[in-house]
């Protein structure tokens, strides 16, 4: 890692799906080996800001910037922004019939780096994370994500933020769907990998997932706005009052809690 840690810096970010605008003007900064959580309730917008990061196709900004290390990435495609170091861990991980985990992981890993490296010596980089992770020699030999659990998929995904390396990482709900057990395995290995080489921006509905992974930094979004901004201590904040409370506070009552998110 440099001395100087990568930064994420979002600027008067807006953003439409279909003509519908989601985001309204987003301001955010994320640095290598900080923790951010980003929490609001459905339709707040936390899924969009995620994919517009990542430049996913179908949403599209209509105004500000996304910088990445100094470099202005708003007009770039998502996967020249995973090659400068950016990651998205998706809400829905989607099935690969007939590409095993290893194949997946390995191409993903050479496009991302630029360069080829052998199947021993990837082998041997993949093994370190899997070990690092406890994930089975079973799963990587797999089709990516067919007929996996929901845990499954979200424990392949970390695996992967593992393997890529990436500066900072944006994980779009990793809790959506788990029960206990596999919340707290993939918690944890979140939790592993966060330090001084990685910066994660955490969105999700609760507070759970932070039982496992403290941020450093809290951002509260409503109606593609983040109104608020804390510790940790906010988001206990809102696992005990609601995001009702949130609402009435800064006077946005009537604030609209459905959309497109």
């Amino acid at each position: 890692m440099s001395e100087t840690p990568a930064t994420l810096e979002i600027h008067g970010l807006r953003a439409e799906i279909d003509g519908k605008e989601i985001l309204k003007g987003i301001d955010l900064t994320v640095r290598q080996g900080e923790s951010h959580a980003i929490m609001g309730p459905n339709g707040s917008g936390k899924s969009t800001l995620a994919n517009v990061i990542m430049g996913r196709p179908g949403y599209k900004a209509t105004a500000g910037t996304i910088v990445f290390n100094g470099e202005d990435v708003t007009g770039l495609t998502a996967d020249q922004r995973a090659k400068r170091g950016l990651f998205l861990a998706m809400q829905y991980p989607v099935e690969v019939p007939g590409v095993s985990v290893v194949n997946f992981l390995r191409t993903a890993y050479q496009s991302v780096k630029g360069e080829q490296v052998s199947a021993l010596g990837f082998r041997k980089h993949m093994k370190e994370k899997m070990e690092m992770l406890g994930v089975e020699d079973a799963m990587v030999n797999r089709y990516l994500n067919q007929g996996f659990s929901g845990g499954e998929k979200k424990r392949n995904e970390i695996l992967q933020l593992a393997v890529l390396e990436p500066q900072i990482a944006i994980l779009d709900e990793t809790d959506s769907g788990l029960d206990i057990d596999s919340l707290k395995q993939v918690a944890t290995g979140v939790a592993q990998l966060v330090g001084p080489s990685l910066g994660v921006l955490l969105i999700t509905h609760y507070q759970r997932i932070l039982n496992y992974i403290t941020p450093d930094f809290v951002h509260v979004m409503v109606d593609g706005r983040i109104v608020k901004e804390g510790g940790a201590e906010l988001a206990a904040e809102l696992e005990s009052k609601g995001y009702e409370s949130i609402r009435a506070e800064l006077g946005l009552e009537d604030a609209v809690a459905a959309g497109t998110e």
